[in-house]
């Protein structure tokens, strides 16, 4: 999700169905946010998302339910963690009865 030019597309690597794939970041507070934001709104407007880094791009067609988990630890160091699942949609369609 950034606004990188269209013709740098073809230097990025595609993370398609069949790999797995995982990136940490460590960022400000607004950086943060302002990822969020950009997500929920293509959540909120689609059933597709495209995530974007210079070097790969993943986009995901999502179905439903999205499942979302809440975890407080106040003991110690308090902290919260958001945890976001959006099940895949699959493009196959049902048998004919006949």
């Amino acid at each position: 999700m950034s606004d990188a030019d269209p013709s740098d597309t073809e230097d990025r690597t595609t993370i398609r169905t069949g790999r797995e794939f995982e990136q940490e970041y460590r960022l400000d507070a607004a950086e943060a946010g302002e990822f969020l934001i950009e997500l929920g709104e293509q959540l909120r407007d689609g059933d597709e998302l495209t995530i974007v880094d210079d070097e790969w791009e993943l986009p995901f067609a999502f179905g439903e339910p999205v499942e979302m988990e809440l975890d407080f630890d106040g003991v110690g160091e308090p902290e919260l963690e958001l945890e976001i699942e959006l099940p895949g949609r699959s493009d196959e369609k049902a048998p004919n009865v006949e």
